[in-house]
């Protein structure tokens, strides 16, 4: 089994940009896209801009808990 961490960005309004955790990436994708998430909903359609592959659930939640925060964000920023 694997965990994804990923990184989503609206076609809408592309300076917009989500990331998130999920077990089963296209579902999840769906989910955003179908207004299913609060936090996406008023920016859908969505599209995967990166997404992380993690065969071990702690590293991937320790890994978004990175990309969420500011030196994260920064290091997405300049490298995806």
């Amino acid at each position: 089994m694997f965990y994804y961490v990923y990184i989503l960005q609206s076609t809408t309004n592309p300076g917009k940009y989500y990331t998130g955790f999920t077990e089963d990436l296209s579902s999840r994708l769906s989910k955003h896209n179908e207004g299913g998430s609060t936090f996406t909903a008023k920016d859908k359609p969505w599209k995967i801009k990166n997404a992380f592959a993690f065969d071990d659930k702690e590293k991937a939640l320790e890994f978004e808990r990175y990309l969420k925060s500011h030196s994260g964000r920064a290091f997405a920023q300049k490298h995806f």
